[in-house]
């Protein structure tokens, strides 16, 4: 896809909305609603790289209650033409249908390609991804299992949200409120899968998201790696203008 003049693709991710509670929470959905309204004057696309919210799931009729200010300007923004892209992150793996059928906003459970202005991206969350983060494995395992959502559901929404809630803020690790470290392109385990990922194929730019970490480091010949950070501590996100992308913090 190549960009029309003027016209930018931005990416966001790790906002972690409800966390440590919806009171405390609400002032970062109001930032986000902003830099929305921001970004969509000159968005040929946005893509927003999961964990979105402290805690999703999806029952059959029942959705978790609030997040109305940012789910109402994602339909305005889709309702105006502008694409939105969502690739589930490791709070929000239980999402199913409903930004798509709600929003008419496509969603990802894993990285998905995509070429703009000639430059071809892998884009994903990022979690379990690469030789590292083996307890998350793990967990995605169980969690994605069939049987273990089919036995979550069966928990009344005020029971189930409740105590999923507590067990996403009461783990640091899990709810973005660990200390980030850069830990050395040896050690970050999202470099080394974007290191073994060209191997086979080459790809200007790998995005991903729930490293918590803004960043971009340079992989191999003209291909870069792009943590976009959170909007937790940092409030960044990355933008493409057909030539470069940048890391940029909202509100500077």
């Amino acid at each position: 896809m190549q960009l029309p003049n003027n016209k930018k693709v931005y990416f966001a991710s790790d906002q972690h909305f409800g966390a440590p509670t919806p009171e405390l929470s609400f002032p970062r959905e109001q930032k986000f609603v902003a830099w929305l309204d921001e970004v969509k004057k000159d968005a040929e696309a946005i893509f927003l790289l999961g964990d979105l919210f402290d805690f999703w799931f999806e029952y059959k009729t029942v959705v978790p209650k609030g997040f109305i200010r940012v789910l109402g300007k994602l339909a305005e923004i889709r309702d105006s033409g502008i694409p939105v892209y969502f690739f589930v992150g490791n709070h929000d793996l239980w999402m199913n249908d409903y930004f798509e059928t709600e929003l008419n906003i496509p969603v990802y459970h894993d990285n998905k390609e995509f070429t703009f202005g000639g430059k071809t991206f892998l884009i994903g969350h990022g979690d379990g991804k690469g030789p590292g983060d083996k307890g998350y494995k793990r967990m995605k395992k169980v969690f994605t299992n069939p049987f273990s959502k089919w036995i979550f559901r069966w928990l009344h929404p005020d029971v189930g949200v409740k105590l999923a809630q507590y067990l996403s803020v009461k783990n640091k690790l899990i709810s973005g409120a660990e200390d980030v470290k850069f830990l050395g392109e040896e050690n970050e385990w999202l470099v080394l899968y974007a290191k073994r990922k060209l191997e086979t194929k080459h790809y200007n730019y790998f995005v991903f998201g729930h490293r918590h970490l803004p960043m971009i480091l340079p992989v191999g010949e003209d291909s870069n790696y792009v943590n976009l950070g959170d909007w937790i501590g940092y409030f960044t996100y990355g933008v493409f203008d057909g030539e470069t992308f940048e890391l940029k913090e909202f509100g500077k």
